[in-house]
């Protein structure tokens, strides 16, 4: 059986699409977008960008009863590979050194709104 999630602290979906889908102990997340959503718009550079994205995916595993330390796989779309420093940065501060998750990392010829990253994770639920 699976479960819509939708959190209230995240955007909203801009398209006919779920924030996210709880099915068999695993939630999988849309891919998340850097959107504030208390403004609506992106912060300004990669690392703003990246942690708002990952914010987002947070807020809603909070939503569906579970949290980032049970995040198992993430893929990450960079709008430019040259941004993959910077984002690893970032992304390397919301999980537990020894317990991050399998990850893909690509470029991409481009995101919604011109974002710079977005992100989708998998996890299970405790």
């Amino acid at each position: 059986m699976k479960k819509v999630i939708c959190s209230e602290h995240a955007p909203a979906a801009i398209g006919p699409y779920a924030q996210a889908i709880a099915a068999n102990g695993i939630v999988f997340t849309s891919g998340q977008l850097p959107i504030d959503p208390t403004t609506g718009a992106f912060p300004e550079g990669i690392a703003a960008q990246t942690k708002q994205s990952l914010t987002n995916v947070k807020a809603i595993l909070a939503e569906a009863g579970t949290g980032m330390d049970q995040v198992i796989k993430t893929t990450v779309f960079l709008s430019d590979m040259n941004n993959f420093g910077a984002m690893n940065e970032v992304y390397a501060t919301f999980f537990g050194e020894g317990s991050y998750p399998a990850r893909s990392a690509v470029e991409v010829a481009r995101l919604p709104k011109d974002a710079l990253v977005e992100i989708e994770v998998t996890a299970l639920l405790p």
